[in-house]
């Protein structure tokens, strides 16, 4: 898909990859950008940043584990800009642990890292389907087709949402609408650490994938996420313009990722005992 002319949404976009990802758009010369983030002045800032350059943005608050932010997001969007012609569902959350963590949070992650993308879908698909085209891009992670150490809620939840990008494209891919799933490893965003913009470090930055103080963003950084070299935010949203122009399913910014998942595939057995051992290795307590 040429992206010059589209109206676009991207959610999480007040930080990390979301913000990277509407900065690139506008400089591919996109009709519209609707800027949506929980952090509300966030998006606005970002939204204002835009619109100084010469493109037409908007800046909206969505809660996207909500679906009637999510709808309003889309009719705020239309009304601005005309229909969506491509949806980044971005935002996302992370939370430390394994099958002990509370239901609560469990239910939290799901809401934010699951049910985001479908409402996402929900609220585009009728028009994508009467129009014949349309472009659904979900991120996901590695951490989707590998495993995230440290984190049982943030890998199977990103598990799902490779999952439903899969069952989107099989099922919506002859009509027309076409989808993404974006995949990276380490990305330097306030979940790994890494500064804003105005020199601060926060690791509960609303629509990054941020923490909830519960995960060490070292282990992150130097777990699987971070072993193949960590990223620029605006390194991955290049390599997801490209990827939506040659309309791939998977976007793999560390190209490594592939092997690794063929090797998973290949052989189940020993992808899981090297994964111990790197586990062991991540984990082990200091000397």
């Amino acid at each position: 898909m040429e992206v010059a002319g589209k109206v676009v949404v991207v959610t999480g976009a007040a930080g990390g990859i979301g913000r990277a990802l509407v900065r690139e758009f506008a400089r591919h010369g996109v009709a519209g950008i609707a800027v949506a983030d929980i952090d509300g002045p966030g998006a606005q800032k970002v939204a204002a940043e835009l619109v100084a350059a010469g493109t037409p943005a908007i800046g909206v608050r969505c809660n996207v584990g909500d679906e009637a932010d999510v709808k309003v997001l889309v009719a705020e969007t239309e009304a601005a800009f005309g229909p969506v012609d491509i949806f980044c569902a971005n935002a996302g959350i992370v939370i430390g642990g394994g099958v002990e963590v509370a239901n609560e949070e469990w239910q939290r992650i799901w809401e934010v890292n699951v049910q985001s993308h479908i409402f996402a879908a929900r609220a585009v698909l009728p028009s994508m389907l009467e129009r014949g085209q349309g472009y659904l891009v979900h991120t996901a992670s590695a951490a989707g087709l590998l495993t995230q150490l440290g984190s049982a809620p943030y890998s199977v939840t990103k598990h799902a949402v490779v999952a439903l990008a899969e069952w989107l494209s099989i099922t919506h891919g002859d009509a027309g609408v076409r989808v993404s799933c974006l995949c990276p490893q380490g990305v330097w965003t306030a979940m790994t650490g890494a500064p804003d913009q105005d020199g601060t470090t926060n690791s509960d930055e609303p629509g990054s994938l941020a923490g909830s103080g519960e995960v060490m963003e070292k282990d992150f950084a130097t777990a699987t996420a971070g072993r193949d070299g960590m990223m620029q935010p605006q390194e991955v949203a290049r390599s997801v313009l490209a990827g939506i122009e040659r309309e791939e399913f998977l976007i793999l910014p560390h190209a490594e990722v592939a092997s690794y998942e063929q090797r998973r595939a290949g052989d189940r057995e020993r992808w899981l005992r090297g994964m111990r051992r790197l586990q062991a290795s991540v984990f082990a307590p200091p000397s």
